[in-house]
């Protein structure tokens, strides 16, 4: 018969599970994230991502699903677990297990009110401040996987307006691999993929002749990534 260890049988020890989410946003030419301050002790006043202890009766996904619902108000957004985080020392007022998630949602479209009722505030992902636990490890670890993910699917275009021009899409590639990329080939490189449809509509903003608009074609992706099609655009 096989021995069974004691830990078993510690039933006062506890071990909590979290799901905290890396939540991007894109503006202005720069990749966001959005945090707030802690609201409990150890560490409460401090800037931090935004998570919740798993309950019960939930799967890891719908905790985090939940928690990005009751901050931003958004539903059926792009949302991927990154990692497990399980240092034994990582939180000082639990043993807690972090299943980190990172989501990409179009910044024009949350509710900002509830984002202020919890007192959150977006922050360039070069100016964001020292974060507790290890939150600044789930940031740096969630953008790497971004960068890899962006070469291979159009996930960049989960970040944009429904309708945008392609130097705003360039823009977002630029901040995401961290480099400037050749206009010319990008445009090229991005139009032969045939995932955009190009709109009558033209945005002003930037000049007086302005640039068409374009939407990103959900069915025709579909059909091509199930044809094994390369997306790498840079």
């Amino acid at each position: 018969m096989t021995e069974i260890t004691s830990d078993l049988y510690r039933v006062k020890d506890k071990l909590y599970a979290a799901a905290d989410c890396i939540i991007f946003g894109f503006e202005s030419g720069r990749i966001k994230l959005l945090l707030f301050r802690r609201r409990v002790e150890p560490l409460k006043g401090e800037w931090s991502l935004i998570g919740s202890f798993v309950r019960l009766e939930e799967d890891v996904s719908e905790a985090a699903k939940r928690v990005l619902k009751e901050i931003t108000g958004l539903e059926n957004v792009y949302m991927e677990q990154l990692k497990a985080y399980g240092k034994a020392d990582r939180d000082p007022g639990f043993r807690c297990l972090s299943i980190a998630q990172y989501a990409l949602i179009r910044i024009n479209e949350y509710d900002e009110e509830l984002v202020e009722k919890h007192g959150a505030h977006w922050f360039d992902i070069d100016e964001v401040p020292d974060l507790v636990l290890d939150h600044n490890q789930m940031v740096a670890d969630a953008l790497e996987c971004l960068k890899q993910k962006a070469r291979y699917q159009p996930i960049g275009f989960e970040l944009l307006p429904e309708k945008f021009t392609i130097p705003q899409l360039q823009q977002l590639y630029e901040a995401i691999y961290q480099r400037e990329l050749d206009s010319r080939n990008f445009r090229k490189k991005l139009l032969s993929l045939k995932v955009l449809i190009k709109l009558d509509e033209k945005d002003k903003s930037g000049s007086k002749r302005g640039a068409f608009l374009y939407k990103f074609d959900h069915e025709n992706y579909q059909k091509l990534l199930k044809s094994g099609y390369n997306f790498e655009i840079a």
